[in-house]
Formats: structure tokens, sequence, C-alpha cells
């Protein structure tokens, strides 16, 4: 009896010394483990949304809601984004024109504010609020001949004849197109974002879509300043005007000091 009494206080004391690290070492050792996510990075747990939000309702919450509403129905501080597709939601979020910091008319290019995987979980948002509007196209080489022929037929007129963009009315511009990435560029001629007129495969084929990204590609590493002033690069008549003023002024110059010269 006496061994017995003596080995239930044992574990009686063990019992208790145990619960007393388990408090001084805090509420974490009392937790279950979580099992790691095999999709997180490095096998660490996923933290979930507040309110069992996916991550693109929660990016929308923050960044959108305030001027598009809960639903994209759109508010007097944004237009509705029911039916805009995926291709609008990823150019104005990937081009850095969204989400704007002041109501404006005319957002403009920038650094993106989301990551890459945050943009796609946006756009899965957006797109959740229903309504059809173009996809993010899949770009493939093309004919650099075919799409020069295409932009000077289509795009110069705006963003001039080496892309450099220009001055439209009323304060708006058509951007320069250096920074544009091809899928960018697609997809501008898919939504057709501010003043720029839309472009359906009934108008441009996806071929042709191609070959209008791979000449305005070709853009990007042909800046023709080499001359220093590029005058709007309007090309060689805007640069003989220059020069055919400059020397004009020139022989004005000269004739007025040679008659003075003579009348000393």
């Amino acid at each position: 009896m006496r061994t017995r009494a003596h080995q239930r206080s044992r574990v009686t004391r063990a019992g208790a010394a145990g619960a007393v690290l388990a408090l001084a070492t805090g509420p974490a050792a009392l937790a279950v483990p979580t099992p790691p996510d095999p999709a997180s990075p490095g096998g660490s747990p996923t933290v979930p949304a507040p309110g069992g939000q996916s991550r693109g309702a929660e990016l929308y919450r923050q960044s959108c809601a305030s001027c598009h509403g809960d639903q994209g129905r759109g508010s007097p501080r944004g237009p509705s984004l029911v039916g805009v597709g995926a291709a609008s939601v990823d150019f104005q979020l990937a081009t850095g024109r969204m989400p704007v910091a002041a109501e404006t008319r005319q957002p403009r290019r920038g650094e993106p504010v989301f990551s890459a995987d945050e943009i796609a979980a946006l756009v899965g948002h957006v797109t959740s609020f229903g309504g059809g509007g173009p996809q993010i196209p899949r770009v493939a080489p093309g004919s650099r001949t075919a799409g020069r022929e295409l932009f000077a037929a289509n795009c110069a007129p705006c963003h001039g004849a080496t892309g450099s963009g220009a001055p439209l009315t009323d304060g708006w511009i058509a951007p320069p197109l250096y920074d544009a990435t091809p899928v960018q560029v697609a997809e501008a001629i898919r939504v057709g974002p501010g003043l720029m007129p839309v472009f359906p495969s009934q108008v441009l084929t996806d071929q042709q879509v191609n070959d209008l990204t791979t000449y305005v590609r070709q853009l990007r590493g042909h800046r023709p300043d080499r001359g220093g002033n590029p005058l709007g690069r309007l090309g060689p008549l805007a640069e003989g005007i220059v020069a055919w003023i400059a020397t004009l002024g020139l022989l004005v110059a000269a004739a007025r000091w040679l008659g003075r010269r003579a009348g000393e």
C-alpha cells in the first residue's frame, strides 16, 4: 500500500511539473501543429484571408471596391467592371494605370502596384462578376514586314511613325509604346483603352495582332534621337523645315552683318 501510494504521488508531481512547463512556454506549446500546405512555397502553412475570402477578393476589397463597388457595378468614382474581360483588367494593372491615387481622366503608365500573382488573383476575381470581354491574348512571333504595314495604317496616325506617342484632342494623349510588352500591345488592340478604338478579331485577326506586336517590339530598340532633339519624330519633312529655317536665319544674319560693314 505504501509503495503504491508513493508511485501515485510521483505521477501526480510529474503531471504538475509538465503542466507548469507547458504554461511557461506559452500557447505555442499547446497548439496542435498545422500540417504544411503542399501548394505553398517551402511547404509553409497558408494563412487564409479574413472571412474565408480569396486573395483576389481581399485585394479587390482593399484597393478597388471604393471606386468600382463591392460587386464591380461601378460608382460615381469609377466605371463598372462587369463584363470588361480579363484582358482589360490585366492591362490596367500590369501597366500600373490602376489603382490610381486620385481620380483622373486618363491614367498614365507606371510601375505596377501588384505582383504578377496578385494581378492574376485580381483578374480572376473581377471576371467572376460575370459578363464576357476579351481574354488575355496568347502572343506568338509574327511578320515584321506585315506588322509595319499594319502599324502605318492603324497605329501611326496617333502613336507616331516610330511609336513615340503624340498629343490628341482635349488633353488626351496617345502614349509611347516603347515600354509596352507584346501581351500589353495585344491587350490594348483588343480592349481599346482610353480613346483608342477596339480592334476585334473581325477587324484584325490573331495573326495580324502577332505581326503588330512583333513590329512594335522592334521599335523598342530603335529610338532615333541620334541628332539630338527628336522634333516629335515626325520624319524627314519636319527635320527639313527646321534645317531650312535655320539656314535662312543664318543667311539673313550674314547679309545684315555684311551690310553694316559696307556702310562703315
